[in-house]
């Protein structure tokens, strides 16, 4: 027999003289027991395009997933509502338990009158302004200086060592220099606040290119790609997440500085109307002004979380 006689011999080819008709063997058209013929579909199978019993394709696995999501959020905002109730009633509590506290309708009380003359919407609109111009100013700066001090080992040693001293002298203690150097207008306000955005967000940003993993950049070197290709197709998406949690810290800074910087020199913003309401004992006027400040910031903190969510996709989350 020839080398190709022997290839050729197989459960579809029998070597020469060996009958296909052996026991357990089945002539071309027959249908061995057991066995399914081409067009039919054996019990338990299933044809093509339907589904199997219990069987999760691509669609039912995305399926799951979107219940999963949607349970999970559900139950987030059952929480949430419960603790806020919670909290409410503490409060409530505390304040008829002879606790110099006002009660929740008396805050929405004064609440309904700031809100009926404009001077809530007034106060809110001012403050809010001079946190956006100071918070996206702070940003837009910590993150290129971010990325060079990660990026560069030589500005790093130039610019590190600026960073870390402001990083210990809160921007409180600079609205003094401010204001005497800048006047009384909206300038010093918008000043400290972009100063602590920005010391908040920077190191977030040169930490997030610094624990760059090495392997990616090595990897993407040997496949030839340059330094511009490798900061932008590597560096800036595995930094992402620490610039938005270093954004998410920024802008809460900024709220804290703002209501200090609101204490001198202004005519209004809510900052100013709590520096007022404490001078007449207004302790209702002082709460709506808390509240509307963590209500804003609370607003504001979860369109930088969607953002975050929809930029990091490809991070596992918990």
């Amino acid at each position: 027999m020839s080398v190709l006689d022997k290839r050729g011999a197989g459960p579809g080819h029998p070597l020469p003289g060996q009958s296909s008709d052996a026991p357990g063997d089945t002539a071309p058209g027959d249908t061995a027991p057991g066995d399914t013929a081409p067009g039919d579909t054996a019990p338990g199978d299933t044809a093509p395009g339907d589904t199997a019993p219990g069987g999760t394709g691509q669609g039912a696995g995305r399926t799951t997933r979107t219940r999963q999501r949607t349970g999970r959020r559900g139950l987030t905002l059952a929480l949430n509502a419960v603790s806020v109730a919670l909290g409410i009633a503490v409060w409530w509590l505390l304040a008829s338990a002879g606790f110099k506290l006002p009660t929740p309708p008396e805050v929405v009380s004064r609440a309904g009158t700031l809100i009926g003359d404009g001077t809530l919407g007034t106060d809110a609109l001012a403050s809010l302004t001079r946190v956006l111009i100071g918070f996206a100013l702070g940003t837009a700066v910590a993150i290129p200086v971010g990325f060079l001090m990660g990026w560069y080992g030589i500005l790093r040693g130039l610019i590190e060592p600026w960073i870390q001293f402001f990083r210990t002298i809160p921007p409180l203690a600079i609205l003094p220099l401010a204001v005497v150097a800048m006047g009384i207008d909206e300038t010093p306000k918008i000043f400290v606040i972009f100063l602590a955005a920005f010391l908040a967000c920077v190191i977030s940003t040169f930490q997030g290119v610094v624990s760059v993993d090495r392997t990616l950049i090595d990897a993407a070197r040997v496949l030839g790609a340059k330094d511009l290709t490798i900061f932008a197709r590597v560096v800036v998406p595995a930094s992402t997440p620490f610039i938005l949690v270093g954004m998410r810290v920024g802008l809460g800074s900024a709220w804290a500085t703002l209501v200090a910087a609101e204490l001198i020199a202004a005519q209004e913003g809510l900052g100013y109307r709590m520096q007022n309401a404490q001078l007449y004992y207004d302790l209702p006027t002082i709460f709506v002004g808390l509240i509307s400040i963590g209500i804003l910031g609370l607003l504001m903190d979860r369109i930088l979380l969607l953002a975050e969510r929809r930029l990091t996709r490809w991070q596992e989350r918990r």
